[in-house]
């Protein structure tokens, strides 16, 4: 199977993007909803948390893993790619190659949390890439808990998502990379907000897209993975409306839920 985790329920967009490209495969999610978020959590923390998850799912006959978390996929891939001998991605490296290449300016706009833009990841890949390009990373992070309640068509959510833009449209980005795995939920009212002459990058999108590449040139790994569709759902904790809000995500029912502990 393929293991996806992610902090909380974000990370079900990128299940929602294998289920539409890759609809043969099964995946095995896990969702760190107790511990959440990491994105205000130290490094460290970070990283013994999805070493924690990694391993979780490996347990359980994943035999590759995607961290649908751009807070752990900045600061946890090497130590992952070091403990576990099974291919290892993360959303930010798909997303920075999308924005080198679509961009017409070079002028691009990064949306976050506190973790994952302190981290500078989204400036150091770009800079290996893109050279010339400029990056300017904002962090957003109360677009993660406006997402969680449910107020994506509130008025009040595109008023914040306005201002937490002011400043990089203002700057002249061109391209703005939607760098939480919560905010393709929001990309209608981040793209209300940027306006037409912004291009927005799914980090979800080009994850999959990534994923599929790689059992494209590797047909051994692609054999070794079970077929038939669906998954299986673990998550750490089961608040009162999660059901409702991971369907959103997933872009239809979640089905059974499973709560495990991993301490």
């Amino acid at each position: 199977m393929i293991g996806v985790f992610d902090s909380g329920i974000g990370g079900l967009t990128v299940v929602r993007r294998i289920f539409e490209l890759l609809p043969d495969r099964r995946v095995v999610y896990f969702g760190d909803t107790a511990r959440l978020p990491y994105g205000t959590k130290s490094p460290e923390t970070v990283t013994a948390y999805a070493i924690q998850d990694a391993q979780f799912l490996l347990e359980r006959g994943a035999r590759l893993i995607v961290v649908a978390c751009n807070s752990a996929s900045a600061v946890a891939l090497d130590a992952l790619a070091a403990r576990f001998d099974v291919p290892i991605l993360g959303v930010i490296e798909p997303a920075v190659e999308a924005a080198a290449r679509v961009s017409k300016a070079g002028e691009i706009g990064v949306i976050g949390t506190r973790a994952t833009v302190t981290s500078g990841i989204y400036q150091r890949l770009m800079a290996r890439l893109r050279p010339e390009a400029h990056v300017r990373a904002h962090a957003t992070p109360l677009l993660v808990s406006l997402v969680e309640e449910d107020w994506m068509a509130q008025p009040e959510t595109a008023s914040i998502v306005r201002r937490y833009l002011e400043p990089l449209c203002g700057d002249g980005i061109d391209t703005l990379i939607l760098a939480c795995t919560h905010y393709p939920l929001l990309a209608g009212v981040i793209a209300a907000a940027a306006g037409p002459a912004v291009t927005l990058v799914d980090p979800s999108l080009e994850t999959v897209l990534a994923l599929k590449a790689l059992l494209d040139r590797d047909p051994a790994l692609a054999a070794s993975l079970e077929r038939g569709g669906g998954g299986q759902f673990y998550v750490s904790d089961i608040t009162p409306h999660f059901r409702t809000i991971s369907s959103q995500f997933l872009g239809r029912d979640v089905g059974e839920l499973r709560k495990v502990s991993l301490e």
